[in-house]
């Protein structure tokens, strides 16, 4: 069956063109990010245990994740947690299949411990944070919409939206956040999780605002905290460098009230006891952070959709998303003459999910191009991914593709 993949010249200034560009990136330790890969984690150990029992991947959607913050005391060299941080794990899976028990509940528990102990090491576990589970019994109906197709069947009427290539704000962005946490915390561990980093670029100005929560038991007294900015700052202005010729100017926690050097009282700073916001006063939900590309971009198509959590074998909502992405990245980098290319994805309910009511490619194409070399070379790995549409399900459960 041929699939209606339709290519098309789009007319609009590219946004490296724009005088204005937005985009946000939150951090793995941000409440709403730490919802996101909790529901994530869970969905990918279920997924594990039903292929190890069942020999398949089961009905379950674990998208409803929910925190509710605590109450923290920080300071200097240390502080306490006073109310622990409430975890809801939230949704459906499927308990039972053909006389084989799952124990849903205490696969989520664990995961979702071992999520948090390798993302916020900070956060005592025994202390700090309460985490509950209640989820429902998957539909038995949904079973056998699951076993029955090779290619599975579509459970909503939804579309996916990516776009390639990332701007030089977007990478910028996007990698200030990654290399804090993977590689300036090494020699500084006071650099928290919970960080956000908001981008924002008029003409040939770029201006990072990043916050960035520190721990407190690794700073010794405001000056120490004080020095600490001062080098992240200068750390993130090397690592902008890598990425782009303009002008680019960094503020770190730029709410801050910094005391007389030498006062006791940490003053208003963003300071923390287990490097996230939620110990103190900031509640987080599954979808309400980035989108499945790491960003926030209010510049570019997005979908509303809450990727983490969802099943990897029928739910729209997760694969089309993940797969506009990953289609967008391989026409940027295999179709020559592209400036920007935007996927939409749009299923509809009942049909297989390699067979969109429509694909979508919008593109931005290169001065002089070959728009009909560039549709049918487009169209081909448009058409090869839907295909290969399962790849998307194997590579979720092998925890090679990223949801935020």
């Amino acid at each position: 069956m041929m699939r209606n993949i339709k290519v098309e010249r789009l007319v609009q200034t590219p946004v490296e063109k724009r005088d204005i560009e937005l985009v946000e990136r939150k951090g793995i330790g941000h409440p709403d990010s730490i919802s996101d890969g909790l529901a994530e984690a869970v969905s990918r150990a279920l997924c594990k245990e039903y292929i190890d029992k069942c020999g398949t991947v089961l009905h379950h959607n674990t998208d409803e994740t929910q925190i509710v913050a605590g109450r923290s005391k920080p300071a200097f060299g240390g502080g306490e947690v006073i109310k622990p941080i409430y975890t809801l794990l939230v949704g459906r899976a499927t308990k039972e299949f053909d006389g084989v028990e799952i124990p849903a509940e205490s696969i989520a528990l664990n995961a979702s411990r071992n999520y948090l102990k390798n993302t916020i090491p900070n956060l005592d576990m025994d202390r700090d944070i309460i985490v509950d589970c209640k989820l429902g019994t998957g539909s038995s109906d949904l079973r056998d919409v699951f076993a029955r197709e090779k290619v599975p069947i579509a459970n909503d009427t939804s579309f996916g939206v990516g776009h390639a290539p990332f701007s030089e704000l977007e990478r910028i962005v996007y990698n200030t956040e990654r290399q804090l946490i993977t590689d300036l915390k090494k020699r500084m561990p006071a650099v928290g999780e919970d960080i956000k980093v908001m981008g924002l670029r008029e003409k040939d100005d770029i201006t990072l605002t990043i916050c960035c929560g520190m721990v407190g038991k690794y700073v010794d007294d405001m000056d120490t905290y004080v020095n600490f900015k001062d080098e992240m700052a200068e750390y993130v202005l090397d690592l902008a460098q890598k990425y782009t010729d303009r002008s680019v100017s960094a503020r770190i926690n730029a709410a801050d009230v910094i005391r007389n050097s030498g006062c006791s009282d940490s003053g208003s700073i963003f300071l923390t006891v287990t490097g996230t916001s939620a110990e103190m006063g900031d509640d987080g939900s599954v979808g309400r952070g980035n989108r499945c590309n790491g960003l926030i971009t209010p510049g570019r198509p997005m979908s509303m959709e809450a990727t983490s959590g969802k099943n990897p074998i029928n739910h729209i909502g997760k694969i089309y998303n993940l797969l506009s992405t990953q289609m967008a990245r391989d026409i940027a980098q295999e179709v020559p003459q592209i400036k920007e290319i935007y996927v939409q994805i749009l299923s509809q309910i009942g049909k297989p999910i390699d067979q969109p009511l429509v694909a979508g490619l919008q593109v931005i194409p290169e001065e002089d191009a070959n728009f009909a070399v560039i549709k049918d070379e487009a169209e081909a790995v448009a058409d090869d991914w839907l295909s290969n549409i399962t790849k998307i399900t194997e590579m979720v459960v092998n925890g090679e593709l990223d949801t935020f």
